[in-house]
């Protein structure tokens, strides 16, 4: 599956037109990295976005095995509560996802419960979440390519229906200690140096999630850059739905506009696999959890808005799609084009 893919470059050409015209109309940066966003963007869909955005975010749901060990400042039942708010329209996701004009798929990739009575939900369940990292892998190679194959189905299916840009959404309680484990095993650092608050736990909270990283580490001892390796041994049903999205949209020449902290680890896990998928990415935000910056730096991604934001659930994601979209309309005002 993973084979199968081919990622074309960007077309650079597009990109210096849109900068030469920026400098044109205002005379050099004025707008400062909306310039930079809107050229990029323009660059990525071969010039075809100049008419407009239209945003599909995915919204992957995935529990963690490690959950139990209490990681997270909630249950894993919230990952429930959530899913069932998403239907309501009343979440976070949904009000922000509305005011950037972006379609929502809640995609149950591998949640802990029975969702199939939730109509709003695309049932592709791989497993009831992922086992428990600590005592061997989360995944079997077989259900981490499944997932990543969830995502690039409904990547496929939402450009099919005319989406120009997709957008990353995610929910699954504990899902910040895989994405510590996925960075830790990434980039090479100890688990002091990824290992966040998260969901703003407490110091004792704080020391049992980076022993479970330790731990989870220690036993699979996860290949470092090798995306697929790390996904299965440490990493979630979210991260593998969110990374195929990516994959499968950077294979289409449509972007996608990355999340906070766990959306990024995801987008290094695409990159892993095929590191072409970095020029389709977009950064909505820097995220307040430790290894968001790292992350970014690997990816060569500047955030386009730092305002302590770590909600997740794609809504950093939301508003730097509102802020493209008034970037890629004062362009179009303002060159003619």
């Amino acid at each position: 599956m993973l084979d199968e893919l081919q990622i074309g470059r960007p077309d650079r050409a597009i990109r210096e037109h849109v900068l030469q015209e920026w400098r044109k109309v205002l005379g050099g940066e004025r707008l400062g990295d909306l310039e930079t966003m809107t050229a990029d963007f323009l660059a990525m869909t071969g010039g075809k976005g100049l008419q407009g955005l239209h945003p599909v975010m995915g919204l992957m749901c995935g529990d963690h095995g490690i959950a139990k060990y209490g990681v997270s400042a909630f249950p894993q039942e919230v990952t429930l509560q959530m899913v069932r708010g998403y239907g309501r329209g009343t979440a976070g996701a949904n009000v922000m996802a509305r005011h950037a004009g972006a379609n929502v798929v809640v995609v149950d990739v591998g949640t802990n419960f029975d969702l199939s009575e939730f109509g709003h939900v695309r049932q592709c369940k791989v497993a009831w979440g992922t086992q428990d990292f600590t005592q061997g892998p989360a995944m079997t190679a077989a259900q981490a390519e499944q997932a990543l194959r969830v995502g690039m189905d409904m990547a496929c299916a939402a450009i099919d229906h005319g989406c120009n840009i997709l957008e990353t959404g995610e929910m699954g309680i504990a899902n910040t200690t895989s994405t510590a484990a996925i960075a830790a095993a990434f980039l090479g650092l100890p688990p002091e140096e990824t290992t966040g608050r998260g969901s703003g736990i407490n110091d004792e909270r704080l020391r049992i999630k980076t022993e479970v990283v330790r731990q989870g580490l220690a036993v699979n001892r996860p290949v470092q850059g090798d995306g697929f390796d790390i996904l299965c041994k440490v990493g979630g049903y979210d991260h593998a739905g969110l990374a195929g999205m990516m994959l499968a949209g950077a294979a289409r020449h449509v972007p996608t506009m990355v999340d906070g902290v766990n959306a990024t680890a995801a987008a290094v896990i695409a990159y892993g696999i095929c590191p072409a998928v970095a020029d389709y990415l977009l950064c909505s935000h820097l995220s307040s959890d430790l290894s968001h910056r790292r992350m970014l730096e690997l990816l060569r991604l500047k955030p386009i808005v730092d305002a302590g934001m770590r909600l997740g659930e794609g809504t950093g994601a939301s508003l730097a799609l509102s802020l493209l979209r008034t970037s890629l309309d004062t362009y179009r005002a303002l060159t003619g084009e």
